[in-house]
């Protein structure tokens, strides 16, 4: 079984709802052989990578709201992530622009690293407040994940694996997906949002039933109903 995971690094809900499915995995008998795919979504592609506003500033701005309602829907949001084992430090977060954390990841990819520079990235933006839109904390963050700090520093540098974050995103809008995150079992069920545990049991159990399931033959067009000549052949197939 396939998941594909379409997540951004500066979503709060991704690193909710990515706890939640690993959670139903960790109770999923066959997890072995699950395979989890972590998708490019950029929820500001305008972000700035030296943002002078904080979070709260910023989606107070955003959408229309007072800067205390802001605080009070990050403390709302910081509740539901400490029910998953998480700490979020709204007061210290650093808003930054998220492609090259992207295309960090589809380079830690390439090396059989990609579980482990998610999990670094989500943590290192909501829980260590560090910027990771700066290519110096990319280049120690991708260490940190098991990756040589160098050679992430030059992929950083050059340019790398902007294509594959534009298909990623691409492949998105095909799916017309406005909103993250959005995880799609084997191309056919669809999950929008960080969801109870339940939801994400659910799908596995449908998904991973269906994949067992032994297809029957249908036949298609039935011969003339005829004595088989001296062949052992109708017009239509041959008997033994």
């Amino acid at each position: 079984m396939r998941i594909d995971v379409w997540s951004d690094y500066a979503c709060p809900f991704c690193y909710i709802g990515k706890r939640r499915l690993e959670h139903a995995l960790s109770q999923f008998a066959d997890r072995d052989k699950v395979e989890v795919v972590f998708r490019s979504f950029q929820l500001d592609p305008s972000a700035r990578t030296d943002e002078t506003r904080d979070i709260h500033d910023m989606l107070a701005s955003k959408y229309g709201m007072t800067r205390d309602k802001a605080q009070a829907m990050n403390a709302q949001l910081a509740d539901q992530a400490s029910g998953v084992g998480l700490q979020f430090n709204f007061d210290t977060v650093v808003p930054t622009n998220t492609f090259d954390a992207h295309r960090l990841n589809h380079y830690a990819a390439t090396k059989g690293k990609a579980k482990e520079m998610t999990e670094r990235l989500l943590k290192a933006y909501f829980t260590d407040s560090v910027n990771i839109g700066d290519h110096k904390v990319l280049a120690l963050l991708a260490a940190e994940a098991g990756l040589d700090a160098e050679e992430a520093s030059a992929v950083l540098e050059n340019g790398a694996y902007a294509d594959e974050v534009n298909q990623d995103i691409a492949a998105a809008q095909q799916l017309n997906v406005t909103g993250v995150p959005f995880f799609v079992f084997n191309n056919k069920y669809a999950v929008s949002g960080a969801q109870p545990g339940p939801v994400f049991t659910e799908v596995l159990d449908t998904v991973w039933a269906e994949e067992q399931k032994t297809p029957e033959l249908q036949v298609v067009g039935q011969p003339k109903s005829q004595a088989p000549d001296a062949e052992g052949c109708d017009d239509g197939s041959c008997s033994i």
